[in-house]
């Protein structure tokens, strides 16, 4: 079945990306050096141990320049595979095949990179009970995808965008006077999920009596985080946020926070290994 996604195009993103490629002479190299009826056929491969992110997307590439192109997925996204994997393989004209390379991979590297990532931090509290999420700190026009790809890695989406969730973070706090303020604002306007950024702990009451309904509590150590969690008693979910790493996450879970978001995931994830090698038919 052609690759879905909720609020994303995936013609238009393809065809916008190849045209950004293309430009205005077209793959002058393949033009030049393949000629118009050969055949080539290749496979994907991960030179790395990796999760799998937009296999979907790399065969809508090569299928928007070659509709009749013969394309076998050989794993699925969201699978763990070890370095050598063979991931899909193709075969169709050779020409239309080295143009969509680029782009495919390019999609492909980027968002296995997020998954590889957000995997290592979901394993890394596994058994805690506690919830990884991402954040909108994301590559302008890239948000669908790259929040897909964490969901590959096993995490869950926060907030898609300003308009699904009102967060109420210290600048909205600055303008609107107080916690308590903002949030009454937010329940008066009839925002149903009321997430309230803390970084205190005297700023909880204020926050929960006034109706938020998350607390994010921001940039809190693991002592105080555990103090705070105490003090909501479950009544609303809880999140931990703020320079989270692979290497104080474990310590952060422990404390019994609902939910830890990290912005790394997007932000800072490393390119995955993949590549892209043709044989001759």
């Amino acid at each position: 079945m052609p690759f879905t996604l909720d609020r994303f195009d995936l013609s238009a993103f393809v065809a916008a990306t190849l045209a950004e490629d293309l430009g205005d002479g077209g793959d002058i190299t393949s033009a030049a050096v393949i000629p118009a009826d050969a055949v080539f056929a290749g496979a994907m491969d991960s030179r790395d141990a990796i999760t799998v992110a937009g296999l979907g997307i790399a065969e809508a590439f090569f299928r928007a320049l070659d509709p009749e192109v013969a394309i076998e997925c050989l794993v699925e996204d969201g699978d763990q595979v070890a370095p050598g994997t063979d991931l899909l393989r193709l075969k169709g004209r050779a020409r239309a095949l080295l143009t969509a390379e680029r782009s495919a991979l390019n999609t492909v590297q980027h968002l296995s990179g997020i998954a590889t990532l957000t995997r290592r931090y979901v394993d890394a509290i596994a058994d805690t009970g506690a919830i990884l999420l991402d954040t909108r700190k994301t590559i302008p026009g890239l948000r669908v995808l790259e929040k897909y790809a964490t969901r590959m890695g096993g995490a869950q989406n926060h907030r898609m965008g300003l308009w699904d969730a009102a967060m109420i973070k210290d600048n909205h706090v600055g303008v609107a006077g107080s916690i308590g303020e903002a949030v009454r604002r937010a329940v008066a306007a009839g925002i149903a999920r009321i997430i309230v950024e803390v970084d205190r702990i005297d700023q909880i009451a204020p926050a929960l009596d006034a109706g938020a309904t998350h607390l994010l509590l921001d940039n809190m150590a693991p002592a105080q985080l555990s103090e705070a969690v105490a003090l909501v008693g479950g009544r609303v979910p809880t999140e931990a946020s703020g320079g989270v790493r692979l290497d104080t996450i474990r310590a952060i879970a422990e404390t019994g926070v609902t939910y830890i978001s990290v912005g790394r995931l997007t932000q800072s994830a490393p390119a995955a290994d993949i590549g892209l090698d043709f044989a001759a038919a």
